[in-house]
């Protein structure tokens, strides 16, 4: 079996994350995409030791267990992976792959209640950043997401089935402004070209509605033409922020030189469990509310009995921080995007809670100078768990309970597996699905100290 070569194979368990496993010509084979009972065609990527991964190309044979896909972008939109499969079906899978995780890492689970999920299996996304590209070589211009498999093909997502129907509104409109006017998209490899991500925000219970154009400053551009346009549209939200940010850094990911408020505020507001929250461009939220409802509403239920002091890490905008805040006599939170940091300062002070205190800076680096004795830390790191330095400093502090909220139950285990080494010991699990037809999860772990 050699790199590039096409293959056939008979999928027959699963990992995290919703990746399947087979066999072809002896080898362990790894399909990321593809589910039990299915007979994939997929390219191979890698092969070592025995160990194979391949990107999936097509189903030769269905599973007996699959259902139509409703969304018409399924199979070539690299956003949903799993429409096609039951949701009692995909809950069960999520939570098989992160039970096994924990079993195959040698972890106890403490208490595990199982798997939650939301109950929107679509329309549910608050945020979308859509990328502006082409299907095809030189074709028509496209605004959605990354082709499947396809580095360089950009799909049309006009029929996205995970947003609201004002999302759709305005990428039509905004594809079709830009074609009129035979704006070029931005390609990495050149480093020329305008056009480079149309972001939209809302806030589900506040019905506020951001937009933000992100292009390079390499050609023309009349974003007041396109404001002015998108001002007419007829939205169910009230669209009250309309951003210009000028990102002329080469790589292919959104960033911020200069942000210029075209029409309205620079953020929005969004309510969650009866708190007020300032969310602004790029600052982390949830990309579920009703999902963050249940899940931070899983983190406060973790905790037994009032603290005097609780530490959120990785706090974001400051959501789990001041949710929790009634819980203790005074919270601090580290944050390394400044200007989110800022946002949970704010926020703080919108909902009168003057025990909270949000810093910015790494959080390997801001809890080296914390002198303080916390009850109970709260870790939310981002996918690539919490940096070991940060960690040695979190067992330093030795609080008698950690909370681990994490989005990527691998590097979740691997952590846990350091901090039940430090004296730690898992006392419940809980898993909540907060993205019906995606492979994500995030998974809520309390430890409290071992008694010697």
């Amino acid at each position: 079996m050699k790199k590039n070569e096409l293959i056939e194979v008979n999928i027959e368990s699963h990992e995290f994350p919703a990746t399947g496993i087979g066999y072809a010509d002896g080898v362990n084979v790894s399909v990321k995409g593809a589910f039990p009972g299915q007979k994939v065609s997929a390219r191979v990527s890698k092969n070592r030791n025995g160990k194979a991964e391949a990107k999936l190309r097509g189903v030769c044979e269905k599973a007996p267990y699959e259902i139509d896909a409703p969304c018409r972008h399924f199979g070539k939109c690299g956003g949903c992976i799993s429409q096609n499969i039951p949701m009692d079906l995909q809950e069960k899978m999520k939570n098989d792959e992160v039970v096994n995780l924990f079993s195959e890492a040698g972890l106890p689970m403490g208490i595990y209640e199982g798997l939650v999920a939301v109950k929107e299996q679509y329309g549910y996304r608050n945020k979308m950043e859509f990328t502006f590209g082409d299907e095809v070589r030189n074709g028509e211009l496209t605004l959605g997401m990354h082709y499947r498999g396809v580095k360089n093909a950009v799909v049309n997502v006009d029929g996205c089935l995970l947003v609201p129907e004002d999302f759709t509104k305005i990428l039509n409109y905004t594809v079709e402004h830009f074609r009129k006017l035979g704006t070029p998209y931005y390609r990495v490899m050149k480093w020329e070209g305008v056009l480079r991500h149309l972001m939209i925000r809302r806030g589900e219970n506040t019905r506020e509605l951001m937009v933000n154009l992100i292009t390079t400053t390499k050609g023309e551009l009349d974003a007041e033409a396109w404001k002015k346009g998108l001002m007419e549209l007829e939205l169910d939200y009230d669209l009250v922020s309309i951003l210009h940010t000028e990102n002329d850094n080469p790589a292919d990911a959104v960033n911020c030189d200069k942000l210029n408020v075209l029409e309205g505020r620079d953020h929005i507001f969004e309510e969650l469990l009866g708190l007020k929250f300032k969310i602004s461009p790029f600052s982390f939220f949830q990309t579920n509310t009703k999902g963050a409802e249940l899940l931070y509403s899983t983190v406060r239920s973790f905790i037994s009995e009032k603290k005097n002091e609780i530490f959120d890490l990785y706090c974001g905008t400051g959501t789990i921080g001041q949710i929790v805040s009634e819980y203790a006599d005074r919270v601090i939170g580290v944050e390394i995007i400044e200007e989110a940091a800022s946002a949970a300062n704010e926020n703080a002070v919108l909902n009168g809670l003057d025990h909270t205190t949000f810093i910015a800076g790494d959080v390997k680096d801001v809890i080296a100078k914390l002198e303080s004795s916390p009850d109970l830390i709260i870790l939310d790191p981002p996918r690539g768990g919490v940096h070991p330095k940060a960690l040695e400093y979190v067992v330093n502090f030795k609080a008698n309970e950690i909370i681990y909220v994490s989005c990527n139950p691998k590097t979740l285990v691997s952590d846990l597996k350091y901090l039940t080494v430090k004296g730690y010991e898992i006392k419940r699990t809980k898993v909540v699905d907060l993205f019906p037809n995606t492979p994500h999860v995030e998974t809520v772990v309390l430890m409290s100290r071992a008694e010697k």
